[in-house]
C-alpha cells in the first residue's frame, strides 16, 4: 500500500521531526508558518477522515475527493449532466449501442512522465473486470464482453447488450480511473494495493501521515489547465467543532462538502461578514419512503394523507435554516431527464389529510387521539439515522404534526448500518433516504428501485402498476432512442411519486465557507469530484 512515511524507521522519523521543526510546523501536522504558507501558495482544507490508500480501483475508506485529485476518467460530468471529453478527446457509439470507440488525448503523461495510451487503458479495465465481485454495482462493467487496443491512441469496448448510461458511468470517481504502469504491483492485482499513486490528474501526493495530514503538490506534467495554487494541505480533523474553531483561528482556508459543518454554524459564521460562503445546486433529494408492503400503508389514501398532514415548507426552512429547499420532485430537476416530470406537488392541508384517512376507514373514536380501524390503532414507526441531526429534527416535527391528524408516529433512532440493513430487509414502516446524485442518477436510482433486496422494490409492492413499472425500468437502459428514453423516465418518476410511497422532502446541497483571500471557488457538477483546480489565493 501507498505510504510515504514509514513510522517504523527511526532514522526517517528523526529526520522528519527535525525538518518540521526547522520549517516551523506545529504538532497538529506539517503546517507551514504563515509567511512560508503565503510564499508557497498553499490552500489548507479540513476533512473528517483519513484520505485512505490512493488506489483508483478500491472503495472505503479511500476518500473520493482525494482519488479524484490524482486520477482521471475518460469522460467527465458537467453542469446539467453534460458529458464532456477528459482523457478521451472523443468517442463513437455503434448504431446498435454495443460498441464504444474512444479516441484518447495524445499529449497526456502520467505524473512519472510515462505516456497515457490505449494499452494502459486496457490494463486498467482488465484488472477491474477481474474483480467484478467488487464492482458489480456499476451497471456497464458487467456488460463488457471485450476490451481492445486498436492503436496507440484508440481503445474499443464492446458490450453484450445496449446500455445507454455507459458514458455517464465512466465519469464516476471510482473504479474506472487510470493508474500508471509503475503503480501496478507485480501480480497486476490492484485490489490488494498499489505500489505508488501514479495518475494523470492535476495533483501528486507529496507527503502523508495517516490520520493527521496529507499534502498534495501541483502536477507540473498535467496536460490540462494547471492548478492556480501550488499545494493543497488536507488536515484530518474528525470533530466538527474542532474544524470550525481551526477555521475561525485562520488555520483552515476552506471547509466544504456535505455535513462538514453544521448548518447553524455555517449561518452563524456567514452572519459575521468575515468569510465567503457558497451553496451548491441540489445534489440529491431527501426522501421519506413509506413501505406500502405494510398493511397500514398499503392504501394510497393513507400515504397521501400523511403528505397533506405536514407543513413541508415550514419544516425544511426551520430545520435547515433555509439552506435546503422544499422538494417538489423525488429527484432534483437539474439531473438529466428530470426536468419534464408532470407531477402536481401536494400542499399542506390538514382537513384534506383528515378526509382521506376517514375515506380509508381510519376513524377517530370519541375521546381518543389516535385513529383506529377494525380495532387497530394507526401507529407507525419512522426509522432515522441517530447520527443525523436533521433527520432527528424532521422526525420529531413529523411526530408532532401527524399527531394532529390522529396518527401516532414512533420515532426510532438507529445507527446508519442498521438503517441501511433494515431498509434492504424491508423491516420498516417509514424511512429516510436520499438518492445518489450526479453523476449516478437518474438511472442508478431507478435501477435500485427495481432491484429486489434494496428496499424500494418491496416498498412499492402495493402499486397496482408495479409489474408495468418494472418493465419500463428494464427498458430504459436498453433504448437507443432519446425521445423514448425521456418519455420512459417521465412516466416512471411521475408514477413512483404520485402513488405516494416515495415522498420528496428537501433538496440536499453542499456548503462551502472560506477565508476572504480564497477566490474562484466553484462546486464541481460531479458530487464526488474535488473542487481545487480553479481556486486561487490572493497574496
Amino acid at each position: 500500500m501507498y505510504n510515504i512515511i514509514n513510522s517504523r524507521n527511526i532514522v526517517l522519523s528523526f529526520i522528519f521531526l527535525l525538518s518540521t521543526f526547522l520549517l516551523g510546523c506545529t504538532n497538529a501536522g506539517n503546517e507551514a508558518s504563515e509567511s512560508e504558507k503565503e510564499n508557497e501558495n498553499i490552500l489548507t482544507v479540513a476533512w473528517p477522515r483519513d484520505i485512505g490508500e490512493l488506489n483508483p480501483h478500491v472503495y472505503n475508506p479511500s476518500q473520493l475527493f482525494a482519488q479524484s485529485m490524482v486520477y482521471e476518467p475518460l469522460v467527465s460530468y458537467g453542469d446539467g449532466g453534460k458529458l464532456k471529453p477528459q482523457l478521451a478527446e472523443s468517442w463513437e457509439i455503434s448504431k446498435d449501442g454495443k460498441e464504444y470507440t474512444f479516441h484518447l488525448r495524445k499529449d497526456v503523461k502520467f505524473s512519472d512522465g510515462t505516456s497515457f495510451n490505449a494499452k494502459i487503458v486496457k490494463k486498467n479495465f482488465d484488472t477491474i473486470l477481474n474483480h467484478m465481485d467488487l464492482h458489480s454495482w456499476l451497471g456497464f462493467l458487467s456488460k463488457i464482453s471485450s476490451t481492445e487496443v486498436i492503436d496507440e491512441n484508440t481503445f474499443k469496448m464492446t458490450l453484450t447488450e445496449p446500455y445507454y448510461p455507459t458514458i455517464q458511468e465512466l465519469a464516476v470517481v471510482r473504479p474506472v480511473r487510470f493508474l500508471g504502469e509503475a503503480g501496478f504491483p507485480k501480480s497486476g492485482d490492484t485490489s490488494k494495493g498499489v505500489v505508488k499513486a501514479v495518475g494523470t490528474g492535476p495533483w501528486i501526493l507529496e507527503e502523508y501521515k495517516k490520520d493527521e495530514y496529507a499534502i498534495f503538490k501541483r502536477n507540473n506534467k498535467y496536460w490540462g489547465q494547471p492548478p492556480s495554487v501550488e499545494k493543497i494541505q488536507v488536515k484530518i480533523i474528525p470533530d466538527a467543532g474542532t474544524r470550525e474553531l481551526a477555521f475561525e483561528k485562520g488555520e483552515i482556508d476552506l471547509i466544504y462538502g456535505e455535513g462538514m459543518i453544521s448548518l447553524d454554524s455555517f449561518k452563524q459564521l456567514e452572519s459575521t461578514g468575515k468569510y465567503k460562503t457558497s451553496i451548491s445546486e441540489p445534489v440529491a433529494t431527501r426522501q421519506l419512503v413509506m413501505n406500502s408492503a405494510r398493511e397500514k400503508l398499503s392504501d394510497q389514501r393513507v400515504r397521501q394523507a400523511l403528505q397533506y398532514g405536514f407543513n413541508k415548507e415550514a419544516m425544511v426552512k426551520g430545520i435547515t435554516s433555509g439552506l435546503e429547499e422544499p422538494a417538489d420532485h423525488i429527484l432534483p430537476e437539474n439531473l438529466p431527464y428530470t426536468s419534464d416530470i408532470d407531477v402536481k406537488p401536494i400542499q399542506y392541508d390538514v382537513e384534506k389529510a383528515k378526509s382521506l384517512l376517514d375515506e380509508a376507514g381510519w376513524k377517530l373514536p370519541k375521546g381518543k387521539t389516535v385513529r383506529e380501524k377494525d380495532g387497530k390503532p394507526l401507529d407507525l414507526d419512522l426509522m432515522y439515522n441517530s447520527a443525523e441531526t436533521i433527520q432527528k429534527a424532521m422526525a420529531e416535527t413529523l411526530q408532532s404534526e401527524w399527531a394532529a391528524i390522529g396518527v401516532k408516529l414512533n420515532i426510532v433512532p438507529v445507527e446508519l448500518a442498521v438503517q441501511v440493513q433494515r431498509f434492504k430487509d424491508n423491516d420498516f414502516d417509514i424511512n429516510f433516504f436520499s438518492n445518489y446524485g450526479p453523476p449516478y442518477d437518474p438511472h442508478t436510482f431507478i435501477n435500485v428501485v427495481a432491484k429486489e433486496g434494496f428496499g424500494f422494490n418491496e416498498a412499492i409492492s402495493a402499486y397496482p402498476n408495479k409489474a408495468e413499472l418494472m418493465k419500463q425500468i428494464a427498458r430504459v437502459p436498453q433504448t437507443t432512442d432519446e425521445t423514448e428514453r425521456q418519455h420512459l423516465y417521465a412516466t416512471i418518476l411521475a408514477s413512483l411519486q404520485v402513488q405516494g410511497a416515495i415522498v420528496p422532502v428537501s433538496y440536499l446541497k453542499r456548503t462551502a465557507i472560506y477565508q476572504k483571500n480564497v477566490t474562484n471557488f466553484t462546486f464541481p457538477a460531479n458530487r464526488d469530484e474535488h473542487p481545487f483546480t480553479g481556486i486561487s489565493i490572493k497574496q
